[in-house]
């Protein structure tokens, strides 16, 4: 038996999720419509709300529903200190440290030529004139410890450093309350390399 096509293209429609695949998407699905039509009502007028509403901040490039995202217009920030974050999730982290008092960008990504995705897709033409403003006097890169989160950092490094910018990276190393037999080695030798004194 075939299914309705609107059945179907929901289930391809969920595919889109990471992570979902072609069961996962179908379970939802049914258990959408079998088990919480409200739930899914809200779900897509939500998405539908999401789409026509959420933009890109034109300083930061976070999500934002007007112009300016409210870190940018805050006065509160020091606009001193430009942190540079692969997505919002991250931004959304470093806030929750309550550590930074700084303004951001967001990358919308990482350099990965094998997904083709170079300087343009992750916005480094907007990235260079952002942290190139008056009273920009250090840019702290926290992108992730992966290899193409490091590709990322060192070449936004080069591209900045050229334009005499001041460009630092987040530490690497132990957790807080971690223990070093549960450790592993590369973590422990890179917390080795970055010491500081105590």
């Amino acid at each position: 038996m075939d299914k309705p096509a609107a059945l179907e293209e929901l289930i391809q429609a969920l595919r889109c999720l990471p992570g979902v695949g072609p069961k996962s998407a179908q379970r939802m699905a049914y258990h959408l419509l079998q088990r919480d039509k409200n739930g899914a009502g809200r779900l897509a007028t939500a998405l539908s709300q999401s789409v026509e509403r959420i933009r890109h901040c034109a300083r930061c490039n976070t999500f934002t529903e007007s112009e300016i995202c409210s870190l940018c217009a805050s006065p509160r920030r020091d606009s001193s200190l430009l942190c540079v974050v692969e997505t919002p999730g991250d931004l959304l982290m470093m806030e929750q440290s309550q550590s930074y008092q700084g303004l951001y960008f967001v990358l919308m990504g990482r350099l990965s030529p094998l997904d083709g995705i170079g300087p343009r897709e992750i916005h480094l033409d907007r990235l260079v004139p952002r942290a190139s403003d008056a009273g920009v006097e250090e840019v702290i890169l926290a992108t992730n410890f992966t290899v193409e989160g490091e590709a990322t950092a060192h070449y936004i490094s080069e591209l900045l450093g050229s334009k005499g910018l001041k460009v630092t990276r987040i530490a690497r190393g132990l957790p807080v309350g971690g223990e070093l037999e549960h450790v592993d080695s590369g973590t422990l030798a890179q917390a080795v390399l970055e010491r500081r004194p105590a």
